[in-house]
């Protein structure tokens, strides 16, 4: 399964040169892993609401093309993995309307209650999230 979530580029996001500051692909990743969990039809707010909550404890971007102000992109993510204490996201973020891949990279997560334990997902999560690969 890939979820696609699409957004337009706000001045606010880029640099003197026009150009999407680099850390902003990293919210656009937030975006598409959001989304992905809409899809799959619960939200973050939910599993939090459980106490498991998912910091990001590994990111990685590889930059090909800028993106600029006003441009159209679609983030589209992918679930990379699951084991028993982590979780992985993969992103490719691509440019309406001529399809140019930006950028790609992925995000690693553990779960952990409200007090910072690593703790597991619940059930019902997990099974969805596996499932979403097959």
């Amino acid at each position: 399964m890939k979820s696609r979530s699409r957004l337009r580029v706000r001045y606010a996001e880029t640099d003197t040169m026009g150009v999407v500051y680099h850390s902003n692909f990293l919210v656009y990743f937030e975006i598409g892993r959001t989304d992905y969990f809409r899809d799959l039809g619960f939200t973050y707010k939910e599993l939090e609401s459980k106490d498991v909550f998912m910091p990001v404890t590994e990111s990685y971007c590889r930059y090909l093309y800028p993106a600029r102000y006003d441009d159209q992109l679609e983030i589209i993510t992918s679930f990379g993995m699951i084991s028993r204490l982590r979780i992985r996201f993969d992103y490719e973020v691509v440019r309406e309307p001529d399809l140019k891949l930006l950028a790609q990279g992925y995000t690693v997560h553990v779960p952990v209650n409200s007090v910072g334990a690593p703790c597991r997902i619940p059930q019902a999560y997990k099974q969805a999230l596996s499932r979403s690969v097959e």
